[in-house]
């Protein structure tokens, strides 16, 4: 099974043992908020105990009504008073307490809430670009919801709840048998019955539930998948097709609902006939004894109206389990991500990156991606040293985007060593490793905010003439001015308010703010013209000795000012020198130029 097979799990196999561990887990973490906890504990202890009274005294209102109609003295229409207003006190007191529980309950669950969603936007952020190759977004955003919650409810609908049914139905049970033992049985005969009902449609709904989540979470990916494409639907006419694709989703999750109401409904119908015959048959036994003179009214009024406060806990037990249940499933899936073992970490007591000459060094680097068989990268090595320029390129698939990204410890190297100034990244801070190494990402992904906010991401305290000059060197600024906002003009959702070469002199312009000691670019100016690229590449030469810069393209135009150019064919370095020198060689990258550039211009190349 795979991590997002484990993290994904869509239906419920969770074992006993884990399931149990996974719960007591659950209860520490509601046990975090003691104060609150306790005080929906106590709250909920004298509610259920306080509703215990009700029938109580309902029965001795009942008789001392008799007494009245019997021909009682003033004392006993005192009494009856007294009873009355008794009677309305605990009533208020009881849903006082009830207000209390529920108010407590749900702060104990929000408490929960409120930490895991800490802890799993926390470990999303530090999961590794390999994690987020495999696990859909989607998917990753149900289980911050959905399954979140499952696990926030538990407090108020497990924990609390068995302290409720304990008390009214324990107690509320021995009441009963204790007053009179065949009545009592017969009161209590459609516990049994609706006890097991309950728990065997909540355990059907909840399976119909794990369905219907996996059915929406299908659904929600459609929408997401929709919506981040909808010029591409737009332009290719395909409404219909994805209207149908929706339709389809939607209809499956709405057949489960309608199959999830059935449920509820046929076990309804039966729990409610069960509790009717059962009060019926206390009405014929009981009306006996009355007559017999072995009960009063009022007794058998207690009776009748301990069954009706008894009708709903009992069939709560049902959903106890479900939420018993539920969470072991929920919480499951949920610290199966918390508990994930991060792929790129520190080392132990790792310094921070100390940048001196800023030699960057490739050492028979090997890499495979997790679950691939063949090798993407095998024994790699070059060295690049503060001032160059080197220039990746190769087909498509030959790994050049993979050594821009384990530079930076995206992936982790599968063999050999990439180090920097004699330093194995591997045992310096990720954070200072990546305060020097930054790639300017082919995906030019911008926020819903301000021009200035999305340039100054990596510095938001940079001061202005900073990010004035960073969009400048990006070839941005004279645009920006343009702008009735200019710096402040928001950007639209993932920027398709700007042109594709727009979206990417922002991310250079992101990136030239942080003044790296390496600069990467990925196939980032894929979508700037030509003239534009030339001015950019000017400004970048001018500040690269300060720095080592690399560029992956797959066109020639991008890199041919390169100090060295590598050309990477499956994984290895299989030709490597300057421009001329890699044309004079007559091999791969010159069968590669004369196939980019018609042979009229190669005189007049930069």
């Amino acid at each position: 099974m795979t991590i997002a097979d484990e993290i994904m799990r869509p239906t419920d196999t969770v074992g006993w043992r884990a399931g149990m561990r996974t719960i007591w887990r659950v209860t520490r973490l509601s046990l975090q908020s003691p104060v609150i906890a306790a005080v929906a504990i106590i709250a909920t202890l004298v509610a259920a105990s306080l509703q215990l009274l009700i029938p109580i005294l309902l029965g001795r209102a009942v008789d001392q009504t008799q007494m009245l109609v019997d021909g009682g003295t003033a004392a006993a229409q005192e009494a009856l008073w007294q009873t009355a207003w008794l009677v309305l006190l605990v009533a208020m007191a009881r849903g006082a307490f009830t207000v209390f529980q529920n108010y407590f309950s749900e702060s104990v669950g929000h408490m929960v809430a409120y930490r895991l969603r800490l802890s799993y936007y926390e470990k999303i952020q530090r999961l590794s670009f390999g994690f987020h190759d495999r696990v859909h977004s989607g998917d990753l955003i149900t289980l911050g919801m959905l399954d979140l919650e499952g696990v926030r409810m538990f407090f108020s609908t497990g924990l609390v709840r068995i302290v409720l049914l304990s008390v009214l139905i324990g107690f509320g049970g021995y009441l009963l048998l204790s007053t009179d033992l065949v009545l009592g049985l017969f009161a209590l005969s459609f516990v049994p019955f609706v006890a097991w009902r309950s728990s065997v449609s909540q355990l059907k709904l909840r399976g119909t539930w794990l369905e219907l989540q996996n059915r929406l979470s299908v659904l929600s990916r459609v929408m997401e998948e929709n919506l981040a494409g909808i010029r591409v639907v737009r332009a290719f006419g395909a409404k219909r097709h994805e209207m149908e694709k929706y339709a389809t989703a939607s209809e499956s999750a709405l057949e489960l609902a309608h199959e999830r109401v059935g449920i509820r409904v046929r076990n309804t119908s039966a729990m409610t006939f069960s509790f009717l015959m059962a009060m019926g048959l206390v009405l014929w036994v009981g009306s006996g004894k009355v007559v017999a003179g072995e009960i009063t009214v009022g007794t058998l009024a207690s009776f009748l109206t301990f069954m009706t406060i008894l009708q709903m806990p009992v069939r709560q037990l049902g959903m106890l389990v479900n939420s018993f249940a539920r969470t072991a499933t929920c919480g499951e899936r949920l610290f199966a991500l918390l508990d994930l073992d991060l792929a790129i970490t520190d080392t132990p007591g790792a310094p921070d990156l100390e940048v001196s000459d800023g030699v960057l060094r490739f050492e028979d680097v090997g890499f495979t991606y997790p679950g691939a068989v063949t090798p993407t990268l095998n024994g790699v090595s070059f060295t690049a040293r503060r001032g160059e320029t080197i220039g990746l390129i190769g087909p498509p698939g030959s790994g050049k985007s993979t050594i821009a990204h384990l530079i930076p410890r995206f992936y982790e190297v599968s063999s050999g060593a990439i180090t920097i100034d004699g330093q194995d990244i591997r045992d310096v801070t990720l954070r200072s490793l990546r305060h020097s190494v930054v790639v300017v990402q082919q995906d030019a992904f911008l926020f819903t905010t301000s021009l200035e906010n999305n340039i100054a991401y990596g510095d938001p305290w940079a001061p202005p003439s900073q990010i004035v000059d960073a969009s400048a060197s990006a070839q941005l600024h004279q645009f920006i001015a343009t702008l009735p906002a200019g710096y402040d003009t928001i950007v639209g959702e993932r920027g398709v308010s700007l042109s594709g070469g727009q979206r990417q002199r922002m991310t250079i312009a992101r990136t030239l703010m942080l003044r790296p000691a390496i600069l990467v670019f990925d196939d980032s100016t894929a979508a700037v013209d030509a003239g534009t690229e030339h001015r950019i590449r000017t400004t970048i030469q001018a500040q690269a000795r300060d720095r080592v810069t690399i560029i992956v393209a797959h066109r020639l135009n991008s890199l041919m000012h390169a100090d060295r150019i590598l050309f990477i064919e499956a994984g290895r370095v299989v030709e490597q020198g300057t421009h001329s020198e890699l044309l004079a060689l007559g091999g791969r990258y010159r069968a590669l130029h004369d196939l980019q550039i018609r042979p009229d211009e190669t005189e007049d190349t930069p």
